[in-house]
C-alpha cells in the first residue's frame, strides 16, 4: 500500500462481531463497546528457534524494541488473512502452509486515548532460515532466529514487546493440548 492511500480498519463490538463500521487506521478514536483487530505471529522452526524483529528506530512507541510480526487487520479482512498478510510484509515468510493457528485472544480497552481492541495471537512451526527472511525496512532494524530463551531474558529486560501476552499464549496453546 502506498503512503498516500488512506488504510481502514473494520469495527468490532465487545463480543467481537463486526458492526459494520469502519474507520481509517489514523486519527480515528474508538468509543466505549468499540474495538480493532490487532494479530500477531509468533514463528517457531522444527527445531524451537524463533523469528525475532526489532522495530525500526525512527518508530514513535518502543523504538529499537524487539517484537514478534503482526499488524492491525484491514477493512474486510478476516484474523487470518490479516496475519498471513503482515507476516508476509514483515518478514518475506508464507504462513499459509504452516502448521499452527489463533492460540490466544485478548481485549485491551483505553476509553481516554480511545484506544480498544481484541489481539489474536498465531503460532505457526515452519521450516525457515535467514534467507528465506526479507525484513521490511521501514519497520526493522534487522532480525534474529534465537532460542526462546533469547525472548524471555529481552522481556524481562523491557525489550520484547507483548512478552507476557506471549506467554501467555504459549502457556494456553500448551493447556489446551495444541
Amino acid at each position: 500500500m502506498s503512503d498516500n492511500q488512506i488504510e481502514y480498519f473494520d469495527v468490532y463490538n465487545e463480543k467481537k462481531e463486526k458492526t459494520g463500521k469502519t474507520l481509517p487506521r489514523k486519527g480515528s478514536f474508538l468509543q466505549e463497546g468499540e474495538y480493532q483487530l490487532i494479530v500477531l505471529a509468533i514463528l517457531e522452526r522444527p527445531d524451537h528457534k524463533f523469528l525475532i524483529t526489532r522495530r525500526s528506530l525512527n518508530k514513535k512507541w518502543a523504538a529499537g524494541d524487539w517484537e514478534v510480526s503482526g499488524g492491525g487487520a484491514q477493512a474486510g479482512e478476516s484474523s487470518y488473512d490479516a496475519v498471513c498478510r503482515e507476516t508476509l510484509e514483515e518478514t518475506g515468510l508464507d504462513v499459509r502452509n504452516a502448521d499452527g493457528d489463533c492460540v490466544y485472544t485478548y481485549s485491551n480497552v483505553d476509553l481516554k486515548r480511545g484506544d480498544n481492541y481484541f489481539v489474536d495471537i498465531y503460532h505457526f512451526v515452519m521450516d525457515f532460515d535467514h534467507s528465506d527472511v526479507h525484513p521490511q525496512e521501514s519497520e526493522t532494524e534487522g532480525f534474529d532466529i534465537v532460542p526462546f530463551e533469547e525472548i524471555d531474558r529481552l522481556g524481562k529486560e523491557g525489550h520484547f514487546l507483548h512478552y507476557e501476552r506471549i506467554l501467555q499464549a504459549l502457556e494456553a496453546e500448551k493447556k489446551a493440548g495444541l
